[in-house]
């Protein structure tokens, strides 16, 4: 009888196409609107720079002049700032006893597809998890003579465990209207929100998550008609949650593909046992928060950061203006 090994079902460049499409598909931060995909950070991310420099030109400053007879006007000058993106680079290899049920379906290369993609979707929200944590962090104080402990995203961080009373500690409907007062004018562009799955049963015991069916009768949830995405790594520590408010887009993703990087391969023990087939899959991509630079400071390795590298505050450095940075957190405890 014929056995089936993993290099008869996988055709690496299909099945690479495969896996970063249906990653996307599966991603519940894609399919909020929070993190999309732009040509722009593909090209990026295909670079052999591991950081990319986005220049851009600020907003225009000053007052107005008064037209006035003889009075000659006085030229201003437009700023200028860059905003800074990294590329990484992460891997995972398969042996085919993972991948056996796998191979027994009716189309091999898509259900195993279908669960590297799914691992993948997880293993990116564990990324963007990190990645703002490092954007709400607080830096760490260095010795006498280096700056002093900062929380750069301050102005974009609802604390309520500042609160008096038990209750005002608690996320609330009018504590979420708060939060999104700290984009003042600007908080219509808030369209989605990540939380805890224990903050979600909170709310929902208190009647404030709405069910709703988008056009494919897909169903979803929405807080004050935000669209929540529930993911159990958003920050808990001593019974205080993180919350996270998002902009629609406000994270760009990219899929590189530098030269020499080879996505999808197979390989074969032939010494073990009966053999032993492996699949390896690698992604070089961009996960960026928009206006939020990636400065390098804590970084070990050239070929990339590492996961809890991102998640340091040293590595993040706001440089849009406030209401143009659209993330927001909520510290909140729950009852």
């Amino acid at each position: 009888m014929a056995i089936t090994k993993i290099a008869d079902v996988i055709v690496p460049e299909l099945f690479n196409r495969y896996v970063i499409n249906r990653t996307m598909e599966l991603s519940a931060f894609f399919q909020s609107g929070i993190v999309v995909n732009s040509p722009d950070f593909d090209a990026l991310a295909s670079e052999a720079s591991r950081t990319h420099n986005m220049p851009f030109f600020e907003d225009l400053q000053g007052e107005s002049e008064a037209i006035l007879e003889d009075v000659k006007m006085t030229a201003k000058k437009i700023g200028s700032n860059k905003d800074v993106s990294t590329t990484i680079f992460r891997q995972n290899m398969w042996g085919a006893t993972n991948l056996s049920a796998a191979l027994a379906g009716a189309d091999p290369m898509k259900a195993i597809g279908d669960l590297v993609a799914s691992y993948w979707a997880r293993d990116m929200q564990k990324e963007l998890i990190a990645i703002l944590a490092g954007v709400f962090g607080t830096t760490t104080a260095g010795a006498e003579g280096t700056p002093a402990a900062e929380t750069r995203m301050k102005d974009h961080i609802l604390d309520l465990t500042t609160g008096k009373t038990d209750a005002a500690k608690q996320i609330s409907a009018s504590a979420f209207i708060d939060a999104c007062q700290l984009l003042g004018d600007a908080q219509a562009q808030l369209s989605g929100v990540a939380m805890h799955s224990a903050t979600k049963s909170y709310l929902k015991k208190l009647n404030l998550i709405d069910t709703e069916r988008d056009s494919t009768d897909v169903e979803f949830d929405t807080y004050q008609g935000r669209r929540v995405t529930v993911d159990d790594g958003c920050p808990v520590a001593d019974g205080v949650y993180t919350t996270y408010l998002f902009g629609n887009g406000a994270v760009a993703y990219g899929n590189g593909s530098p030269t020499g990087f080879v996505s999808t391969e197979v390989d074969r023990d032939k010494q073990t046992g009966g053999g032993i087939d492996y699949l390896i899959n690698r992604k070089a991509f961009i996960l960026h928060p928009r206006g939020i630079a990636y400065t390098g400071a804590k970084r070990d390795h050239v070929e990339t950061p590492l996961r809890t590298e991102l998640a340091m505050a040293e590595n993040w450095k706001p440089v849009y203006e406030p209401k143009q940075l659209r993330i927001v957190a909520i510290k909140h405890k729950i009852g």
